[in-house]
């Protein structure tokens, strides 16, 4: 069977500053919360590598780009550093940054990759947690003038914008479950910090259309669908619930403008809702987006809980459910990770079905391997097993652009083999493999083959 795509469909992939650009303290970039708590506890770190050592796009950006154009991208997402921009997160710019921007931006539209721009990827100037991060209104603020900054200096070419990138991820591992610094288990504060980054959002949002720069602009959400274990009421309650605290308090603000009012009630009875100020809901009614981006990895399966809760325990989302391992599921078993390929046209189709068909993309879809090497043959990693992923995936996306889906584009994580977070190099994402020691790119198979889907706009 044939695959075919629409006419102008994005073809590409996903990265970021942080994880890429290298030079973490050079050429005026400040400190974010990765190189603070690296430089504190790096032994988190997965063999001890921490945020730079990167795939050195800062030095390396004009050969990276042209291995873009080599492998058909006609678009790329990848992010700003708010802490290489403006490293006291307020104030003034680093003219090394712009420059540095400037020359990326450019090559890219000479080399015809359309630049998808990102503004935050969990990447924190230190500067700016500091004083109290996500949780202090002052660092919206700032963060909104940083974001106007970026469209003042780069508006008149960038004309796909970006807010964020999965902000729930800073929440949970930031405030609740310890895989991201601060390292807090506290929800209410994870709540505030939620409702922040959706102000700061809006506020972004406001400040790019009042400039009328001919773009768009939205966010980065990884909507993982909650499955339940059964049909079973107790099963669809507490699936409801993981998909009301995990998806739907950032995607509903970001398609409708408010918050689900069922999410709203489930807090106020714990006493876990953020403090609000007058104007907060007409702030948010402004920030619906022109165009959202989709991040999918992996599903959620949900039971309901089968034990009752620790009155003493903090409080908890998995105070109101389980997780649910499904017997005979399909596994990553490099990673760990459940692949569930009808996932993707399950989102697309709740979006048209719940949400009014917005115009959308898979910004990040991707598989993660550990040791690719025993896969190298003749100098080149054969990575069928990542052509199967990717594959898969499409077909389901492409059921749901035949039922008529939104969705204008397919961004793989990652176009190199790039450092992340806490599992550093442990597994590997991407089209081009990369050699830690030398630093030689080298394109894998899954790169050929992606670059013949592009230039065919489909495959067979």
């Amino acid at each position: 069977m044939k695959y075919a795509f629409p006419k102008e469909f994005w073809w590409g992939s996903a990265s970021s500053a942080p994880q890429t650009e290298g030079e973490a303290l050079s050429h005026g970039k400040s400190a974010t919360v990765w190189d603070h708590w690296y430089s504190q506890q790096p032994t988190r770190f997965h063999g001890d590598v921490g945020p730079q050592d990167t795939s050195t796009f800062y030095k390396n950006w004009r050969e990276d780009i042209a291995l873009l154009k080599q492998l058909n991208h006609n678009t790329f997402r990848t992010s700003i550093s708010w802490a290489r921009l403006i490293p006291n997160g307020r104030g003034e710019v680093n003219p090394q940054a712009v420059t540095f921007y400037n020359q990326v931006i450019d090559e890219m539209l000479a080399q015809g990759v359309q630049p998808f721009i990102n503004l935050f990827h969990f990447d924190m100037p230190m500067a700016m947690q500091e004083m109290g991060g996500w949780e202090n209104r002052d660092v919206v603020e700032a963060y909104a003038k940083y974001a106007d900054t970026c469209f003042a200096l780069f508006g008149d070419r960038v004309k796909h914008w970006f807010t964020f990138n999965e902000p729930v991820v800073p929440v949970e591992g930031g405030y609740l479950y310890d895989f991201h610094y601060p390292n807090v288990v506290d929800f209410k504060r994870a709540a505030t910090v939620a409702y922040h980054t959706m102000l700061a959002h809006s506020l972004a949002v406001k400040a790019y259309r009042a400039r009328q720069q001919g773009g768009e602009i939205g966010i980065i959400l990884n909507l993982t669908p909650s499955y339940p274990r059964s049909q079973n009421p107790a099963d669809l309650k507490a699936a409801n619930i993981a998909d009301l605290m995990f998806n739907r308090s950032f995607l509903d603000p970001a398609l409708r403008g408010e918050y689900p009012q069922e999410l709203v009630e489930l807090l106020k009875k714990h006493g876990q809702l953020p403090a609000c100020q007058e104007g907060d809901a007409a702030l948010l009614q402004q920030g619906v987006v022109d165009l959202l981006g989709i991040n999918y990895y992996q599903p959620r399966r949900i039971q309901c809980r089968d034990s009752m809760v620790n009155p003493e325990s903090p409080f908890m989302p998995e105070w109101f459910f389980d997780n649910y391992v499904m017997p005979g599921r399909k596994m990553n078993p490099h990673r760990g990770w459940e692949i569930y390929e009808q996932g993707i046209y399950d989102i697309l189709t709740n979006l048209r079905e719940n949400y009014g068909n917005p115009r959308c993309f898979i910004s990040e879809n991707g598989m993660g391997v550990e040791n690719e090497l025993r896969f190298e043959q003749a100098g080149r990693i054969d990575d069928d097993y990542r052509i199967e992923f990717v594959s898969g995936h499409l077909k389901w996306l492409h059921r749901a652009l035949q039922e008529g889906s939104g969705c204008l584009g397919y961004h793989m994580w990652t176009f190199i083999d790039c450092w992340s977070w806490m599992n550093a190099y442990k597994n590997r994402y991407g089209f081009v493999q990369l050699d830690l020691a030398t630093q030689k790119r080298t394109v894998k198979k899954s790169g050929e083959w992606f670059a013949n889907v592009s230039e065919n706009n489909g495959f067979d």
